[in-house]
């Protein structure tokens, strides 16, 4: 089996504090996976540590096979969606033209976008149902709208692997809808691109599990910078131990 992410007996301290201890967790190629967790659990110090942004002090971390500091020129297989993305709504810029940015890592820094990276960029606002808003200026969507519009620009860059930062934050019950659809559409619409034959692996960072439940295929959660559970949604959502830890405390709600 062919794995995006392995860790192994990982720990990770930020001076005498240990934020994450003993984590071990691999995730295959095109899996769709949950982290949750209440704040300062160790979420945002795991992804950190998959990207090669925190370096563990013992065991060993593996990005596509390699330990990320050595991806170098390969990190286009990876795209982020950050939890809070600050656009200036006054800013005179199409949704077509904000997505196509997403293809300057295959574009470079001297090429025109061409017309692949044109037909990249429809396929991706195909994918979360934004290709009628393509020509609306970006300071006119709704929130959820706009967030859609920063997962397309993801998208558009084909990546093996997408990490979602809290992506129903802030959102309506009815915007929250459309992208829980969106994700799920990712993962089991089929052909992704050109380059893949399912969709990308992705990561959802998330407090809430409401959402999570019929879009991943598997559910990890920490608490106290150690890996509490994982399994399937409902092997999660029936543990004890997470009922007592984690949800007990609000954070399924």
């Amino acid at each position: 089996m062919d794995y995006v992410i392995e860790l192994e007996n990982v720990t990770v301290c930020y001076q005498e504090l240990v934020a994450l201890e003993d984590v071990s967790l691999k995730m295959a190629t095109g899996e769709s996976l949950a982290l949750i967790g209440p704040n300062g659990s160790g979420k945002t110090t795991l992804i950190k540590t998959i990207l090669g942004l925190v370096t563990p002090v013992a065991g060993t971390v593996r990005l596509f096979g390699k330990p990320p500091q050595q991806l170098d020129g390969e990190w286009k297989r990876v795209s982020y969606v950050p939890q809070i993305a600050q656009i200036d709504s006054r800013f005179p810029i199409r949704v077509f033209d904000v997505v196509l940015m997403g293809r300057y890592g295959q574009v470079g820094l001297i090429r025109r976008p061409g017309r692949s990276d044109r037909e990249a960029v429809w396929r991706a606002l195909e994918q979360v149902s934004m290709g009628d808003l393509a020509q609306r200026p970006i300071g006119r969507l709704s929130g959820g709208q706009r967030q859609r519009a920063l997962v397309a620009r993801a998208l558009a860059a084909e990546p093996e692997l997408l990490l979602l930062d809290e992506p129903f934050g802030g959102l309506s019950p009815a915007e929250t809808d459309l992208m829980a659809k969106s994700i799920r559409r990712l993962h089991q619409g089929g052909r992704f691109g050109r380059l893949h034959s399912e969709g990308p692996a992705m990561i959802i960072v998330e407090h809430k599990l409401q959402q999570l439940m019929k879009i991943v295929d598997r559910i990890v959660v920490l608490n106290f910078g150690t890996l509490l559970a994982e399994g399937t949604p409902a092997e999660v959502v029936n543990n004890p131990q997470v009922i007592e830890a984690y949800l007990g405390q609000g954070g399924g709600q």
